[in-house]
């Protein structure tokens, strides 16, 4: 990539409000480094020294996506329930602090629960900020973007208890499918680092704006997963080792937000932006059947790549259509793709003026043009392979003479793999498409289907649910929650007729639709739900499996709880979120380019 990018961009700047961070090389527990690093840690005056260090050995602990192409030969890693197990045997302040800040950042309930109750057993005097971690809030969050839209940095401030901050900034990068292609976190509140950036920087073409939590959390949500299936993986000296830090910051925003939403251009609106460019000076002498057509394949790649407006062109996006997308997409002679550069030239000159970009901007993409155009023209006068055989070939996977070492199968798009969660959301794709944002209704509890036997044990649950929706919730979580408990009950009696405590009964239908909504870290934490029926979320746990059998959903699918298989669970705002993602996952299916 180029050496204008916009990560290198702020290197500077990350490096000098960067905080002491260890490597993920020394995350395994059996190395005597961790502990020490620990103690350090505890020393230090700001928390995120210990916070850095455990996010970056839980993020050195998930799977990594491993090269189909290469033998495996690093040992496993211990997962991190291997991990706790081993530091819940150890009884040192290093390792209760350990286990404190891997429960909170993993956000399992279950886990927090057996760990809280055996740190309790221990003497250790841990820092007030450490006990009461779970007490951290959101200040704010604010979006820098540049004009030229490569990527957005979304900083979120963070207040700690005991009155220290920090802050997280995430980049967002378009140019390579609106994914995280870097995040770290600094020890400032959020006013003061975007103080410092504004002075380091002293950009004009940047600016910062405030953004909506909701909004932050769907569109970081949604760049996280994409990341997590490019591969390589983008790795630097802070991410993905920040990345369960910036999980949990996440589960304290709120849900319901609107992800990133990609410009529609019509076949239309196409052809009005070529006929206006071939008829402005910039487009003068290049009104041809040759120049017509690259500007359909330039246009092509301006909607269907980066963040999809075909008027906007930075250097960085100069050097993927010249040096990675004409010559691996366009299949066509050396005299007719020569002409490209100049057209380029010509159309960037055309849309800068239209977008009002400054004239430094504008001659530092066309000095782009110049630097890569020679490269350009060699590659498009040698032997091209087609773009599947160039990604082989780029890996490593072609045999010396060019052949394919495996027939061609298909693999699933992305689109696909992202839109697999939302069919079952709601039941598959018909209901997919017919899904509608209209708020549940309040609905009575459905009695009719339900078997006279377990009427009182049913009714006693019933009261319970009723209660926490109205002191917790909403009309429609009450409705879906009814629904939940009176189709379980209708389709197995059985589990009413056990002997059983209605609290747990209660709490698990509750905790099924909230999961199921995305209810928790925004609005509601679990340790809320669980505080009001006066139980653990252990319990719930295991209370939950039979009532998702009796609903036809499995314990042990893929997506459990979070996809009840039915819109008549899900609120009308978790609808929203799901109808954005549909249609943004279909754009993304329906482009010339979809992965």
């Amino acid at each position: 990539m180029s050496k204008r990018t916009p990560r290198e961009k702020r290197s500077p700047a990350k490096r000098r409000l960067g905080h002491g961070k260890p490597t993920q090389q020394r995350a395994r527990p059996d190395e005597p480094d961790l502990i020490g690093d620990v103690a350090a840690a505890l020393c230090d005056d700001h928390p995120l020294t210990l916070l850095f260090l455990v996010s970056s050995l839980l993020a050195a602990l998930e799977p990594q996506r491993a090269n189909p192409f290469e033998r495996q030969l690093e040992p496993a890693l211990p997962t991190r329930d291997e991990l706790v197990r081993t530091f819940l045997g150890v009884d040192l302040p290093e390792t209760s602090a350990l286990l404190t800040v891997i429960t909170e950042l993993s956000g399992d309930d279950i886990m927090r629960h057996r760990v809280r109750r055996e740190i309790a057993k221990r003497v250790h005097a841990l820092p007030g900020w450490l006990t009461d971690l779970s007490r951290a809030t959101v200040d704010g969050v604010v979006e820098m973007v540049h004009v030229l839209g490569d990527g957005d940095n979304i900083m979120i401030g963070v207040s700690l208890p005991g009155g220290s901050a920090l802050s997280l900034v995430v980049y967002i990068d378009h140019n390579m499918g609106t994914l995280v292609k870097d995040a770290f976190a600094v020890p400032e509140p959020l006013d003061a680092l975007i103080e410092h950036m504004r002075l380091a920087g002293d950009d004009p073409d940047t600016t910062w704006v405030d953004l909506s939590p909701a909004d932050a959390r769907a569109r970081i949500r949604s760049a996280i997963t994409l990341s997590s299936l490019a591969f390589p993986p983008f790795e630097t000296d802070t991410w993905p080792a920040c990345r369960p830090l910036v999980e949990w910051v996440l589960d304290m925003l709120p849900a319901g937000g609107a992800g990133y939403q990609r410009p529609y251009w019509d076949d239309n609106t196409l052809a009005e932006l070529t006929e206006r460019f071939l008829a402005s000076p910039f487009g003068a002498g290049l009104d041809d059947a040759d120049h017509r057509r690259l500007l359909e394949s330039v246009l092509w790649f301006g909607t269907a790549y980066g963040p999809g407006d075909p008027l906007r062109w930075s250097p960085v996006a100069v050097e993927i259509l010249l040096i990675h997308w004409i010559p691996r997409k366009i299949a066509d002679g050396a005299v007719y793709l020569a002409k490209a550069p100049g057209l380029l030239r010509a159309f960037i000159r055309f849309c800068h003026h239209e977008r009002g970009i400054r004239a430094a901007l504008t001659a530092h993409t066309l000095a782009a043009v110049d630097e890569y155009e020679p490269e350009y023209q060699r590659m498009i006068r040698s032997p091209r392979l087609p773009s599947p055989a160039a990604l082989l070939a780029a890996m490593g996977a072609l045999h010396p003479g060019g052949a394919w070492p495996l027939p061609e199968v298909r693999p699933p798009s992305l689109p696909e793999i992202l839109i697999d969660p939302l069919r079952c959301a709601v039941g598959g794709e018909e209901a997919l498409d017919r899904l509608d944002t209209a708020p549940l209704p309040d609905e009575p509890f459905g009695w009719d289907p339900v078997p006279a036997d377990i009427h009182e044990r049913v009714a006693e649950v019933l009261r319970l649910v009723d209660r926490c929706c109205d002191e917790l919730l909403d009309v429609e979580y009450r409705t879906a929650c009814r629904r939940y408990l009176g189709r379980a009950a209708a389709a197995d009696p059985e589990i009413f007729r056990r002997r059983g405590r209605a609290q747990t009964a209660a709490a698990a239908i509750c905790w099924g639709i909230g999961k199921a909504n995305d209810l928790f870290g925004g609005k509601i934490l679990v340790k809320d739900l669980m505080g009001h029926f006066g139980i653990s979320q252990g319990n719930v746990s295991q209370r939950s499996g039979p009532l998702l059998r009796a609903i036809g959903v499995d314990p042990h699918s893929q997506y459990r709880e979070m996809n009840l298989g039915s819109p008549d669970y899900l609120t009308s705002t978790r609808r929203k979120e799901i109808l954005a993602l549909r249609d943004y996952y279909r754009t993304m299916a329906d482009s010339p380019s979809a992965p």
